[in-house]
C-alpha cells in the first residue's frame, strides 16, 4: 500500500486563488439559485441524520477541505469533536486558517496528514473527480489508512447522471476538465480499497425555483439521480490487517 506522503497532491492552480474561488464557484452554483453554504449544510445535515445511532466521532478529517467551510460546520454539529482539514492548495489553506481555525478546528497540507488510524470519520466532498482515474486508489487507500478500525468515510461526489450537475461543472473553471465518477464506479473503488459501503444516498434534486418540490427529495434519496450522491463506508479489514 502506498503511504499518505505518496498521495498525488499537486493542486489545480485555480484552487490556490482563494479570493477568486467563491466567484468561480458561483458561476456554476447560481444556476441552482443557492450558494455554496446551502450545499455544505445540506450535505452535513444528511450525513448527521444517517450515521449509525451510537456513532459519536472524536476526531474528524475533512479531506480536500478547500476554504474550510465544511470543517467549521462539522465542528458545529459535532461539538465534542476535533476537526482537521487537509488540502494541497496553500492559498485555500491560508484562507481557511484565517477564517475558520480555532480550538477544535485546524488545517494542514495533505502531506502532513497522520499516517496511522487516528480519525473516526472522514468527510470528502468533490475530490476524486479532480484526481486522475489511475491515481484514485492511492488517494482512497491513504484515506482508509487515516481512519481508525471501523472508522467511517462519508464520500460526496457530483453525479454524472444528473444533467444539472454536468451543466454546473461546465461553468466552473476548475471543474470543466474534471472526470466525475458514477455511484457504481465509486462503490467499486471503495470496495477495492477495503472500504465496506453501508449506504448510498442522492441529494439536491431541485433548484431553488422548484424549492416547493424539495420535500420529495427524502423519498427520492435512494434513487441515484440527484446532483450529488454520497456513500457511507466503513474501514474493513484487509489481509495485512488480519495477519497482525
Amino acid at each position: 500500500m502506498r503511504s499518505i506522503r505518496e498521495i498525488p497532491a499537486a493542486p489545480e492552480p485555480l484552487f490556490d486563488c482563494a479570493d477568486e474561488y467563491e466567484a468561480m464557484l458561483q458561476q456554476g452554483t447560481r444556476l441552482s439559485g443557492d450558494d455554496r453554504h446551502f450545499f455544505v449544510r445540506g450535505r452535513i445535515r444528511d450525513l448527521v441524520e444517517h450515521l449509525p445511532p451510537a456513532f459519536t466521532p472524536g476526531r474528524i478529517l475533512d479531506f480536500g477541505c478547500g476554504l474550510g467551510d465544511a470543517s467549521r460546520h462539522l465542528a458545529e454539529v459535532f461539538p465534542e469533536a476535533e476537526v482537521v482539514g487537509v488540502d494541497a492548495a496553500a492559498g485555500a489553506l491560508s484562507w481557511a486558517r484565517e477564517h475558520h481555525a480555532g480550538a477544535r478546528v485546524s488545517f494542514a497540507t495533505v502531506e502532513r496528514l497522520p499516517e496511522q488510524g487516528v480519525f473516526d470519520l472522514c468527510y470528502v466532498n468533490g475530490v476524486l473527480h479532480h484526481v486522475a482515474p489511475g491515481r484514485r486508489p492511492a488517494v482512497v487507500h491513504a484515506i482508509r489508512k487515516a481512519l481508525r478500525p471501523n472508522g467511517l468515510l462519508a464520500l460526496f461526489e457530483n453525479n454524472p447522471w444528473n444533467l444539472g450537475a454536468r451543466m454546473v461543472m461546465s461553468r466552473i473553471p476548475f471543474d470543466r476538465d474534471a472526470v466525475p465518477l458514477s455511484p457504481r464506479v465509486t462503490r467499486r473503488l471503495l470496495a477495492a480499497c477495503y472500504l465496506h459501503c453501508l449506504s448510498c444516498r442522492s441529494l439536491f434534486y431541485f433548484p431553488r425555483p422548484l424549492a416547493f418540490l424539495r420535500p420529495l427529495e427524502r423519498p427520492l434519496a435512494r434513487i441515484p439521480l440527484g446532483a450529488q450522491y454520497w456513500l457511507l463506508a466503513a474501514r474493513a479489514a484487509q489481509p495485512a490487517d488480519r495477519g497482525r
